[in-house]
This record gives C-alpha cells, sequence and structure tokens, in this order.
C-alpha cells in the first residue's frame, strides 16, 4: 500500500472514534519544539577548554563531535532536515558565544555581537532562538555560584546573567519571537547542610538583582530550573522545586520543569495541571533519565506520552517545549534525530486521541469504558499517520532517515580530524 492509501485507511479507522486524522496533523505540526544546541558537542561549547562541571557529564567516545561552530550548524542543519513540524526553534548556551578575530571576554562581559552569527544562522533556517545561562564549566563555578558566599564570586555570575537577560531580548528582536531565558545553576552540597537557608537568601537576592534590570517581557520570558540532586550535591540542592516554584509565583516569572530533574517515582506529567492553575505558562525540558537526571536520548515511551498528553489536553500554547539530553555514546546526530522526532511523534499521537470524549467519560466516572476506549486507541495505525505527516512536511518517513543519517556520518563526519 503507497502512504496516501495506509492513510486513507487510518483516517476511517480514528473517525470511528471521533478523531479528524486531518485536523491533528494539523494542530501538531503548529507546536512549537526547541532544539538543544549542546548535543551536537557533548555540552562542551566554545568559551572555555577545560572539562564539564557542575554536576554535569557525558559519557562515551564516539568520534566526530563538531568542535567549530560550522560543523556545528552544519549537523543543526542535518538534524533539522529530519524533523517534521512547522515551527523550531533553537535553545541556545551561553558557552556558545562565537569569538573572531582573537577576541575573547568572559562570561560577564558577554554582548549581543558574540552571538550575532547565531542570529544570523536562524534567520536562515527560520527559526526562533531561545537561551540559557551557563553557570558551570567554568573556573568561578567550582564551589557556588549566585548562592556563593564569595561576595566577588557571586557578583560575576549576577553580572553574567544579566549579560544574558540583555542578549535574550537581542534574540527576540532580531527572530521577531518570544525568547525563552532560562536561569539553572549547579549550586549545593555534597554532605547534609549546617545552613540550608543562607545560600538560597542569597540565591533570591541574586534573582532579584537580575530580573531589576528593565526588559520587554512582551520579548522575553525568564524561567528558574530546579533540581533534585546532582553528582556533587547529592544531599542538598540550593535551587530545589519548592524554592523555583514559589520565586516564580511570586515574582512573575515561569517555573520550568526538567523530566529529569526529579525524584524516579515522580510523575512529572502529573504536575503540569496543577501548575496552569496558577501560571498562565510553563516551561519543560524534555529528558529521560535513567535512575537520575542522566539525560538520556528521550524515546516514544509511556512517560513521554503522557507528557505530550498533558500539554495537548491543557492547551499546547501555554507550553515552551525544549528538549535537553546528551549523549557522546553513539552518532550524534542520530541521537538528535531521534529525540526530537519522538517528541514530534507523542505531540501528535496525543493530538490523534479522543481526548473530548476520555474527559466526557471521566466525568460521567465510565471508568471502565475510559480504560476499554484507551486500549482501543493503542491499536490505531499511528504508523501510517506517523509517515503521512513525515510526507507533508519534507522529511523522510521512519524507515528512511537513518540510511541517510549514516551516509551523513560517511560522507561529512568521517572527514572530520
Amino acid at each position: 500500500m503507497t502512504t496516501e492509501e495506509r492513510l486513507a485507511d487510518a483516517r476511517e479507522r480514528y473517525a470511528a472514534v471521533g478523531v479528524d486524522v486531518d485536523k491533528a496533523m494539523e494542530a501538531a505540526a503548529s507546536i512549537p519544539v526547541s532544539m538543544h544546541c549542546w548535543q551536537g558537542d557533548d555540552v562542551v561549547g566554545f568559551d572555555q577548554k577545560g572539562p564539564l562541571t557542575g554536576g554535569i557529564q557525558t559519557t562515551g567516545n564516539y568520534p566526530y563531535r563538531a568542535t567549530t561552530p560550522k560543523e556545528l550548524f552544519a549537523d543543526i542543519e542535518k538534524t533539522l532536515s529530519y524533523v517534521p513540524g512547522r515551527h523550531h526553534k533553537l535553545n541556545l548556551h551561553a558557552s556558545y558565544a562565537i569569538f573572531e578575530d582573537g577576541e575573547w571576554v568572559d562570561r560577564n562581559k558577554l554582548d549581543p555581537r558574540h552571538f550575532k552569527k547565531w542570529v544570523e544562522f536562524a534567520q536562515k533556517n527560520h527559526l526562533g532562538l531561545d537561551f540559557n545561562s551557563t553557570n558551570f564549566s567554568h573556573p568561578l563555578a567550582a564551589d557556588a555560584t549566585l548562592s556563593s558566599e564569595n561576595e566577588e564570586v557571586r557578583k560575576f555570575w549576577i553580572d553574567h546573567n544579566i549579560a544574558c537577560l540583555k542578549i535574550a531580548e537581542y534574540f527576540a528582536n532580531e527572530t521577531g519571537e518570544t525568547c525563552l531565558f532560562n536561569i539553572w545553576i549547579p549550586d549545593g552540597l555534597k554532605d547534609l547542610p549546617a545552613d540550608r537557608k543562607a545560600p538560597r537568601a542569597r540565591l533570591k537576592d541574586s534573582l532579584d538583582q537580575i530580573l531589576a534590570i528593565p526588559y520587554d517581557k512582551s520579548k522575553v520570558a525568564v524561567s528558574v530550573e530546579s533540581k533534585v540532586f546532582g553528582i556533587g550535591m547529592e544531599s542538598y540542592t540550593v535551587g530545589s522545586h519548592e524554592f523555583y516554584m514559589n520565586y516564580a509565583a511570586a515574582n512573575g516569572v515561569l517555573c520550568l520543569l526538567d523530566t529529569g530533574h526529579f525524584h524516579p517515582t515522580e510523575n512529572v506529567a502529573d504536575k503540569l495541571s496543577s501548575m496552569l492553575l496558577f501560571n498562565d505558562k510553563v516551561a519543560l525540558h524534555v529528558s529521560r533519565p535513567v535512575r537520575w537526571d542522566s539525560d538520556h536520548v528521550v524515546l516514544f515511551n509511556d512517560d513521554l506520552r503522557e507528557l505530550a498528553e498533558e500539554i495537548v489536553r491543557n492547551g499546547a500554547d501555554r507550553f515552551y517545549i525544549g528538549m535537553d539530553y546528551f549523549d557522546a555514546s553513539i552518532n550524534r546526530i542520530s541521537a538528535w534525530t531521534n529525540g526530537m522526532r519522538n517528541m514530534e511523534k507523542a505531540l501528535l499521537y496525543a493530538e490523534l486521541e479522543p481526548n473530548e470524549e476520555f474527559s466526557r467519560l471521566q466525568n460521567e466516572r465510565n471508568f471502565t469504558k475510559v480504560m476499554s476506549l484507551r486500549e482501543q486507541v493503542k491499536t490505531l495505525p499511528f504508523g501510517a499517520v506517523w509517515d503521512a505527516y513525515c510526507e507533508k512536511h519534507g522529511v523522510a518517513t521512519e524507515d528512511r532517515w537513518f540510511a541517510d543519517c549514516e551516509k551523513y556520518e560517511q560522507d561529512v563526519l568521517s572527514k572530520r580530524g
């Protein structure tokens, strides 16, 4: 059967449960997904030579990672050529500043000109831009950053985040799209703290100073990102979920939920509806933890599907969806592509569910039929719709993209020194 014939059959079978396939494809295509730049080079960036620090690690030694802006640009373009959907963004870290003519400045002195090449790249590829301050992998991040008891160190990181906030507004002005500016810090303690309050008080004061500078809130959405623990901060994290959830609510900024930053038994999808009752929008970093925040490549699994279902049911326009994973043990283009396609796949899957009928049945407390209908939907020909969706957006179907990815490795990646 051709793709169109398979799609025609799928339309009929989905229509039988009240789902319009074409409407679902259109809705999924309109949801922006922000692709993270750091999968392509193992979170190394261009501004420092040292190792990753701050509880962040990449494992594996697969060859051919991007080591220059030109290589990273090429790999991003290749990955995006495999990803369906109509609206994409690119998520940058401050450590990806591009210096020219021998110039280098430290992170507290960054300004828009150091990201001009990224803006040109985004405009060329019709991408929006999101941004993150890089409060790790730096000599002054060895102990603490925005919660540091050393006032000179704390001032350095305050100035870095202020600089990044200005760069985020530059991105918004140049792309014409809202820029999500996210703040995450690795501050914490390996063993039991003697004083939990003082570091958090300093973090609060630092954030207050950063947000005190004028910026256009219609162009820049600021978010703060929590974490349960990390390597070297197993016992105490300054920027806990409770801290940031309350700070965001009190200061009119967004609380960003990273799906890898919670206890393994917590269901992040379950948090979204509660957050939206008290916030206009919620920011997300989509990752896949394996026992801890290990940032594995996102799979089309139950956790991702449930997250996408909550996004769709609560209104996708109320979310900033960013991807956040990195794997140095496999082909990086493949890792990028699988995660991005799986996010798009999950959103389409969620749009293809009879959500209004599910809600009606629950309100009638007809849980027997809810369960049975859910199981019925799982057997519908989603693959046929996904292949048609990919073809509609000019990207390879599920059975074809990887062969081209292997060819790119042979023809381009393997030529790198």
